[in-house]
């Protein structure tokens, strides 16, 4: 191939070219075979090559693509935000579609100030949120981002809105055990309160459960009651990320079910086009909608494509097609098959440090000693070894940070297609074994 004009990850990477998907596997041009335990970057949910989704996609196509929102509504668009505010908990409603995750948790955080600006209440400007935690990489959700290396070339245009611990109970750096441990790291919220002043924040966001930047950390059971009951006592909102998590990647339509709350906001993206279309929303509840309502009517946000019709007809297909095949209600249970899977490998590797996560999102964390949970050296590169490893031998995983401290440690996330067979799990462990018993030879060779 001539050379590239197109810019990638790393610029001079090359890449192999995928021809086409089929249900869990990608195929490349030289015909091999990719079992994609990682739904690509977490977001092929229903599997490669769906034929009502294609469907779908043809019959929007010779209607219209593209209307612009402020000339036009269509028929796609609205009946997708009926759809969503059909699944969604409570009195989520209102739904604002966007292109990307960082596009939702951008609108999110405006719809949040906006909602005290309507009610009178200037000064509260601030979102604070997690360290350890990824909500997008545009400058307002990379401000709200507690990643230290996706932050470090953009600090100086960056709020600093990360203000408290994770709930990463494999290093609790307070020591303790949940539940007993009375939840400090929730707590913290409280303390930065205080410090900042409530007067000064619109609301608190956080992930269900923590994905690219801790790899797949899910609280302990009481966690987001406690967070949840702060930000009520305190006047202040609270924002769900459900980007990598909404439309049933842990078992429930949205994570934040699974701990019994419901936030004010959400954002989603990833699984709510599964790959299909470009495709985001912040759904906002009557309670945040109401004063705009009453006020200026405008939610200050918007892009050329938001509430795009083509986009809206294929998420409402996926969606229907969740339903229609029951997917979400077998995600607990593929997920705890594959889990019981992965678990005996932490016998076998010493490298593997813990296992965790909810329903199809599973992080797997490594360790240079698992009794000191020591992480490897950063030169070591092992996430990337075994991202590379892997990927030779036809199996795609997602990199992630391990939750230590956005720098150091190394974790992959393991989220296949939630179509995924039992077959298929069986097939997806027995490729991981071998990367694994492949990087095992590799580091004891010393190899670079």
């Amino acid at each position: 191939m001539e050379r590239t004009y197109l810019i990638k990850p790393l610029l001079d990477e090359t890449l192999p070219m995928i021809d086409y998907g089929k249900g869990v596997y990608l195929y490349d041009m030289e015909g091999k075979k990719y079992l994609d335990g990682a739904s690509g970057a977490v977001t092929a949910n229903i599997g490669h090559g769906v034929a009502e989704i294609i469907e779908a996609i043809h019959e929007q196509a010779k209607k219209v693509s593209f209307v612009y929102r402020s000339q036009f509504t269509s028929a796609s668009a609205e009946k997708l935000a009926k759809k969503v505010s059909d699944i969604m908990p409570g009195d989520l409603n209102w739904c604002f579609f966007v292109n990307s995750g960082s596009e939702a948790v951008e609108t999110a955080m405006k719809m949040a100030i906006q909602y005290w600006q309507e009610k009178g209440i200037k000064t509260k400007t601030k979102v604070l949120s997690r360290w350890v935690s990824y909500h997008g990489i545009t400058l307002g959700a990379l401000s709200l981002s507690g990643h230290p290396g996706r932050r470090a070339r953009f600090v100086p245009l960056l709020e600093d809105f990360p203000v408290i611990n994770p709930p990463y109970c494999y290093r609790c750096p307070y020591g303790l055990e949940a539940p007993s441990c009375g939840y400090p790291c929730a707590q913290e919220l409280e303390q930065a309160i205080k410090r900042i002043g409530a007067d000064q924040i619109a609301a608190f966001i956080a992930e269900p459960v923590i994905g690219a930047a801790g790899g797949a950390i899910a609280p302990p059971k009481d966690y987001f009651k406690v967070i949840k009951r702060i930000c009520e006592d305190h006047d202040i909102l609270f924002i769900a990320d459900e980007v990598m998590t909404g439309f049933g990647r842990t078992g429930s339509m949205l994570a934040m079910e699974q701990w019994d709350v419901i936030p004010d906001i959400v954002a989603l993206g990833k699984g709510m086009g599964a790959g299909y279309a470009p495709i985001a929303a912040a759904v906002a509840s009557e309670k945040v909608i109401e004063p705009i309502l009453a006020g200026t009517k405008v939610v200050m946000s918007g892009h050329t494509l938001s509430a795009n019709p083509q986009s809206c007809a294929i998420s409402l297909a996926v969606l229907e097609y969740l339903e229609k095949n029951k997917i979400v209600s077998q995600v607990d249970s593929k997920g705890e098959y594959l889990k019981n899977l992965l678990l005996p490998l932490k016998n076998q590797f010493s490298f593997i440090g813990d296992i965790r996560g909810k329903g199809l999102l599973l992080g797997i964390e490594f360790v240079e000693d698992a009794a000191t949970k020591t992480p490897f050296p950063r030169k070591a590169l092992v996430t990337q070894r075994m991202i590379a490893i892997a990927k030779e031998n036809g199996l795609i995983i997602y990199p992630a940070g391990a939750g230590l401290d956005g720098v150091n440690g190394d974790s992959i996330i393991l989220s296949p297609p939630l179509t995924i067979t039992k077959d298929e799990i069986q097939e997806l462990v027995s490729l991981l074994a071998e990367t694994f018993e492949a990087f095992s030879k590799q580091m004891k060779l010393g190899c670079d």
